[in-house]
């Protein structure tokens, strides 16, 4: 994957609109699916372009599996949008929000008290960040005011519950070898255990919410064809 800032010719292919495509397997179907290269810039000016749901703010949801690319799919679209709306967006990350391993989805109610509820009403919103090092929430709450956009990412983000206000819904999607590897890189081996019931109850989780079946938009966390990751992003069909 070609990581440098100068787009390669897919990436230009993409930007005057003939993106680039390859016949690949989906890894939420295990079927033959289209990749095609698409820019964050057009996808910042169609979440601008949406309808604001959540009182005046435009919710933005990036969901799928633990290590498929969330973070960065989410970090870069929040880039993409900091020109037209003069400014980056607040994102939320939803392992912020847990109470340790145990609160995989059931961490909800915080984020909706804290920060959902208020923008609402159009109100600033705020939560405590929880520290994986210490095992509990600290003292200082994070702001969230209130923005024309608002990305919230992780696990269950773009949940049922949430879908009459989203703006967009993203999910994310990557083979389960390859994300397992990559959490394993980031946090060491001592997480295996927890990060394989980790990975049953995310299972559980999408099955039951057929989120990825809801989503607008199918993202390749583990794309093959060449593009400038930093501004563009490979959808599947």
């Amino acid at each position: 994957m070609n990581q440098s800032r100068s787009p390669c010719p897919a990436a230009v292919a993409a930007y005057f609109g003939h993106a680039p495509r390859e016949a690949v397997l989906n890894p939420e179907t295990g079927g033959p699916t289209v990749a095609v290269v698409e820019a964050y810039a057009g996808l910042a000016r169609r979440v601008l372009a949406g309808p604001a749901r959540l009182g005046r703010t435009r919710l933005v949801a990036v969901d799928g599996p633990s290590g498929a690319g969330k973070s960065r799919f989410a970090a870069r679209l929040a880039d993409a949008l900091a020109g037209p709306l003069d400014g980056r967006p607040p994102v939320v990350h939803t392992d912020d929000l847990l109470d340790g391993w145990d609160d995989q989805v059931t961490f909800w109610p915080r984020l909706d008290e804290g920060v959902l509820a208020p923008l609402r009403k159009g109100e600033p919103g705020a939560y405590r960040r929880y520290s994986w090092v210490r095992r509990c929430f600290l003292p200082r709450p994070v702001p969230v005011p209130v923005a024309p956009v608002l990305v919230v990412e992780g696990v269950s983000a773009a949940r049922a519950v949430v879908r009459p206000e989203l703006t967009l819904a993203v999910f994310v999607t990557a083979p389960a070898p390859l994300r397992l590897a990559r959490a394993v890189d980031r946090d060491g081996p001592a997480i295996l255990p927890e990060l394989r019931r980790w990975h049953d109850g995310e299972r559980a989780h999408f099955a039951v919410d057929e989120t990825a079946t809801h989503a607008d938009l199918l993202v390749d966390g583990a794309p093959t064809l060449p593009h400038d990751a930093d501004r563009y992003y490979v959808r599947l069909r």
